[in-house]
């Protein structure tokens, strides 16, 4: 998939306009205009600006598949998940799965 096409279904998904992402990303109107209507590809550095407009990585724009957001709860989540043991990570994953039922 190109990366304007990308973008575009990125906010889509997301229910964003044009003009949230500019906002979100620090970029101006014009930029994301340009990208979105004019198919113009987007310079790595205004690429690193929308994707963090988007909250996600690089690796998760050019990944294929679901997108998942990761914000500072995430990370720490996943910090905390590395320094449980195997057993830990079984019950917690229990856990979950129980909470989720509900």
């Amino acid at each position: 998939m190109e990366t304007t096409e990308k973008i575009k279904q990125l906010l889509e998904q997301k229910g964003w306009s044009a003009y949230r992402l500019a906002k979100e990303s620090k970029l101006s109107e014009s930029t994301i205009a340009n990208i979105i209507k004019r198919n113009t590809v987007p310079s790595v550095t205004t690429l690193e600006s929308i994707c963090k407009g988007l909250h996600i990585t690089m690796s998760q724009f050019f990944a294929d598949g679901d997108l998942i957001e990761v914000t500072e709860n995430t990370k720490e989540l996943i910090a905390c998940w590395n320094t449980l043991s195997e057993e830990q990570r079984k019950i917690i994953l229990l856990l979950l799965k129980n909470m989720n039922k509900k």
